[in-house]
């Protein structure tokens, strides 16, 4: 029996390249949650990178930014984005990844990049109702705090290659806009194996 995978990549020239989708945007954006829909349909592996930073070095987000405080968790982010290599994978980011100059440097390195847009009700509704700790929004006034981020990052998200507006989609919905928003970008390479 013969199965066929689609995976996609960009060509460069004749010569195929695998190239990772970094998902880029404010927390209740569904980098997570739609980023996993997208890397089952495409084929592709998903990371987040919260979770591995978790993982490496043994606490929850909420509690390295307690912990550690928030410089030194950014710090943290950025080593993990520089020992990652260009692969078929979708990468779910933290929010505040696009702070740092470095960090884009290394996104631009991985692949595409990818701004998954949210309106602010949405993000408040989607964030009101979350079982997930948000550290920078552990505060009374958490929606002028939410508000505040946005205004202060929207211009930085978007510099992302890819703009996708994913309010009001569900999961499977987001991820199909954001592979229609890919296509001609990437070309699907069709692979077979025994």
């Amino acid at each position: 029996m013969v199965r066929t995978k689609v995976r996609f990549s960009r060509i460069m020239g004749s010569r195929r390249m695998a190239r990772s989708w970094i998902l880029l945007g404010m927390m209740g954006a569904g980098k997570s949650s739609v980023g996993r829909v997208l890397a089952q349909i495409s084929g592709r592996t998903f990371l987040d990178t919260d979770s591995m930073l978790h993982h490496k070095l043994g606490r929850p987000v909420h509690q390295l930014f307690a912990v550690y405080g928030e410089e030194a968790f950014r710090d943290h982010e950025t080593y993990l984005l520089k020992s990652m290599q260009p692969d078929s994978n979708v990468i779910a980011t933290g929010g505040g990844i696009v702070l740092r100059p470095e960090n884009w440097v290394e996104m631009k390195r991985l692949g595409t990049t990818i701004f998954l847009n949210v309106d602010p009700a949405t993000l408040r509704d989607r964030l009101e109702n979350s079982k997930r700790r948000r550290p920078l929004l552990e505060t009374e006034n958490w929606e002028e705090r939410l508000l505040d981020l946005l205004e202060k990052r929207r211009s930085l998200y978007e510099q992302a290659d890819v703009t996708v507006d994913v309010t009001g989609l569900d999961q499977g919905a987001a991820a199909k806009r954001i592979l229609e928003s890919l296509d001609g970008r990437e070309a699907p390479c069709i692979e077979e194996s025994a």
